[in-house]
């Protein structure tokens, strides 16, 4: 494990992961079978061995996460996976393109909460999205056509001598 990442889980699901450990201890384990146990390094294990000497259960309790608190609750970003989800007709736009502005547009009118645009990104990518160029195909394009072109002219083309053009000067 890294040092300083936090490791997945709720907050109560790393608590039962570090009673746990001090039940093994307790049970006469060695701290190398606690953490291979656990999945938590000896150092960890170590630290909350004295942490629940010196407070009790208290003591393995989790600390609140450090940084400001996020601005839409776990439900309102639910909410909002919904509204992108159906897509940016049913929220009023005439095309299918979401852009960061129109994001932040959305989630200003459901949420009350104003995002600048070029900070949307993140709340995006800790939901799972990412940023997607649109293709730029024509829906009704005919594919055997544009295979066909390729084969054919688009091939003839490429066939020209280096330094050859197709057009000439005439004086």
């Amino acid at each position: 494990m890294i040092r300083g990442m936090r490791p997945p889980g709720s907050p109560q699901e790393l608590e039962r992961r570090r009673q746990r450990a001090i039940v093994l201890l307790r049970a006469g384990e060695n701290l190398s079978t606690v953490a291979h146990a656990v999945n938590a390094s000896v150092s960890s294990v170590h630290r909350w061995y004295r942490a629940c000497q010196r407070n009790g259960r208290a003591g393995l309790r989790p600390r609140p996460t450090p940084g400001r608190p996020p601005r839409l609750s776990v439900a309102e970003r639910r909410r909002l996976l919904g509204v992108l989800q159906r897509g940016p007709p049913a929220a009023g736009y005439p095309t299918e393109l979401w852009t960061l502005k129109r994001m932040a547009e959305v989630i200003e009118k459901k949420f009350g909460v104003r995002y600048h645009p070029g900070h949307v990104w993140r709340l995006l990518a800790s939901l799972g999205w990412s940023c997607q160029k649109p293709e730029r195909r024509a829906r009704e394009s005919d594919e055997a056509a544009i295979e066909r072109w390729r084969r054919e002219r688009w091939a003839h083309i490429k066939k020209r001598p280096q330094g050859k053009s197709q057009h000439r000067l005439h004086g």
